[in-house]
């Protein structure tokens, strides 16, 4: 147990109100539950062995500040009451308060409740307490991202719930990581017109001063951010998840804007200077998310004033960092990347991988004149990585010009620094947290997936194409994340080799499917070469990949095969993407035309994709990690779309689980991953 001078110390650095527990005794508060008066439930977050954040949003329709009163007990009659303290809510703080309660005992399950001075109370949540760091026992967590509440709906915590419950006490959950767009910032109101594909639109708020991007409504100020939560969180699967277990935080692009970055705020209609609407997005962040990080007013009561204009940048640092002074000032209002540690088997790395990336080295369009890109719908995965590695290419001599087929443009990022999606101060932090850990396993807490997405259309059928991709050169579907961050990936991965750091392992959101691999600097006809495991979490419930193109890919089209393939009687096509992901363009092809998925097999190339074990672009659900000092374990619980609310308390049916098993490894050898499917039909995905 820490001392209690830590905790004050703590708290302070944090600007934190402290409830410090004590001798146990039954409440002697007066507490009624009223739902009605808390709308937005209650939260925990950001555990460590011995202290939690509370949270709850308690409004008042006039007055300025009134004071709560937060208990923590053993139990969850209230009859073992161990802390009791004021919990302070403001206008200021859209009438939200966060309470740091310390001195609790580790690896401990407590309830706690929030009461107003008339006793109208709020609903009782639950929360865990991490293991001392010494504590051998295992760890086990979720980890979930893309809520977008706007056409679906949040079954994937239902069914997370209902598992919960019913498990043995060892094996339930500690915590829930969240990896980004916990909100989404573009709304589409019910009478803008139809949703896409199948989906239904719910509404989620009116957002005030908002901006307008064909049917998408966005906020511009801390009100309109305002409203978005106040829309997700009345969500009430959200609700029952975040009361409890207590959720672990970063964001990802939605809690800010659709493609932003720094204090850009961009989508594919315009791009515009966005401090102010930056400020904004981080103050209504820190309003909602119980997470330990520091304010700028240096108090947990409120966020404070940041005073910015919205500024063009022009300039950028070799760290990719935009120079001007209204940039630095909305970024560092907030800096949410941290480390939790969770008893002797789990370091908990986080990163922003928004506020600090610098410009996107893809965007140049002089690019596209090098093929016809409509008949590829894919880019050469050679030239993109020139393209990332800018001046720092070819060990600093990179090419004037890049070619492909023939066609010739000039370089235009020969005199650019390497791409950053982590900047130079928050990587430098990472990788020394990375190589200072003590922990068995070291995961990095990613919003984006790390896993290259590629193929091999060198062998697409002759004619397909109006120019044949040359032989011997992949292609990158994606792009954007860190699955094309060659350089900075490789910093990294390349540190945990030479390090000799064992059990490093990744996981990730943001590309609505799931995917497990190996976690290598190079894929071939480089050097592959695993150093830990990586994984992609499947959207809780956002539009994905095989949804998009059931309705996008006409069914003459020509490329349908490397995406669908419709078989005879069934009600929906295939999803092949997956397929090509994995085993490349051959195997795609002869599955759209035979259904024989081992004919199709023999086909695979096993060069297209020797990093990745599992993938699914049309998952949806969440994922479960358990960490022994022996083995990682991670399960995809897939369900069905989630368009309409499961009634039932499962949540409704399954799609798949299936599981990812790997020992810990040896400082020089290879990690090896093990697919075991539990239940269920996992298609085409391995």
């Amino acid at each position: 147990m820490l001392s209690r001078r830590h905790f004050i110390q703590a708290a302070a650095a944090m600007g934190a109100s402290l409830a410090w527990s004590g001798p146990a005794r039954a409440s002697r508060t007066k507490w009624a539950e009223r739902r009605d008066l808390y709308p937005e439930g209650v939260a925990s977050g950001d555990p460590d062995s011995n202290s939690v954040i509370l949270w709850t949003r308690r409004p008042y329709e006039s007055g300025q500040r009134y004071v709560l009163t937060v208990e923590v007990a053993e139990d969850a009659a209230f009859k073992r009451v161990v802390a009791h303290a004021k919990a302070p809510v403001s206008s200021a703080s859209d009438w939200t308060t966060r309470v740091l309660v310390a001195g609790l005992k580790p690896a401990r399950v407590y309830w706690y409740r929030f009461t107003d001075k008339d006793g109208s109370g709020s609903r009782i949540g639950r929360t865990i307490t991490a293991p001392a760091a010494n504590d051998p026992r295992a760890v086990n967590f979720a980890f979930v991202s893309c809520q977008d509440i706007n056409e679906s709906k949040l079954n994937g915590y239902r069914r997370m719930i209902f598992e919960d419950e019913r498990a043995q006490p060892e094996d339930q959950l500690d915590f829930v990581l969240h990896l980004g767009d916990f909100i989404y910032e573009v709304v589409q109101y019910p009478e803008d017109g139809k949703p896409r594909f199948d989906r239904k639109l719910y509404e989620v708020a009116r957002i005030p001063d908002a901006l307008k991007v064909g049917k998408f409504h966005l906020p511009s100020t801390l009100e309109g951010y305002r409203a978005v939560w106040k829309g997700f969180l009345a969500d009430p699967d959200l609700q029952d998840a975040r009361a409890r277990w207590p959720f672990v935080c970063i964001w990802d692009n939605h809690e800010f804007s659709w493609q932003g970055w720094q204090s850009i705020l961009k989508n594919p209609k315009f791009e515009q200077p966005g401090q102010t609407i930056k400020v904004a997005a981080n103050q209504a962040w820190f309003e909602n998310i119980p997470a330990r990080v520091k304010a700028p007013s240096g108090s947990f009561d409120e966020f404070g004033s940041v005073p910015v204009n919205n500024v063009k940048i022009e300039k950028f640092d070799d760290g990719g960092l935009g120079l001007e002074p209204n940039n630095i000032a909305a970024i560092n209002s907030l800096i949410i990347y941290r480390t939790l540690r969770y008893g002797r088997h789990l370091e908990l790395l986080l990163t922003d991988e928004r506020s600090y990336r610098g410009p996107n080295p893809f965007e140049e369009s002089a690019t596209d004149k090098l093929a016809d890109w409509a008949d590829y719908g894919m880019f050469p995965d050679d030239l993109l990585q020139v393209l990332d590695g800018g001046r720092a290419f070819n060990g600093g001599n990179p090419p004037t010009e890049l070619e492909f087929n023939g066609a010739k443009v000039a370089n235009p990022n020969k005199d650019k620094p390497p791409q950053t999606i982590l900047g130079a101060t928050q990587k430098a932090w990472f990788k020394d947290r990375l190589r200072n850990s003590g922990a068995t396993w070291k995961i990095w807490g990613s919003s984006q997936c790390t896993l290259e997405q590629r193929a091999d259309p060198e062998n697409f059928p002759a004619g397909l194409t109006k120019q044949k991709w040359p032989a011997g050169r992949f292609a990158n579907v994606q792009g954007g994340d860190f699955g094309s961050a060659w350089v900075e990936r490789s910093e990294i991965y390349d540190l945990v080799r030479d390090a000799k750091i064992t059990g490093f392992a990744i996981v990730s959101g943001d590309l609505h499917s799931f995917w497990a691999g190996y976690a290598s600097a190079q894929l071939p006809p480089g050097k592959f070469e695993p150093i830990g495991l990586s994984f992609t979490g499947g959207s809780m419930s956002s539009v994905g990949g095989a949804e998009a193109n059931e309705y996008a890919i006409k069914k003459d089209d020509k490329f349908r095969p490397l995406s669908l393939a419709d078989k005879p009687g069934a009600a929906r096509p295939e999803c092949t993407y997956n397929m090509m992901l994995r085993h490349g363009v051959r195997s795609c092809f002869e599955y759209a035309k035979s259904f024989d998925r081992a004919k199709a097999l023999a086909l695979s190339n096993p060069d297209v994709a020797p990093h990745l074990k599992f993938v699914d672009i049309g998952g949806h659900g969440y994922a479960t990690v358990r960490l022994t000092g022996e083995e990682m374990r991670t399960e995809f619980v897939c369900i069905p779309r989630p368009v309409t609310r499961s009634e039932s308390p499962d949540g409704g049916p399954l799609r798949y689980r299936v599981a990812h098993t790997a020992k810990l490894w040896k400082p020089g050898e290879r990690p090896e991953l093990m697919l075991q499917v539990i239940e269920g039909d996992i298609g085409l995905s391995a």
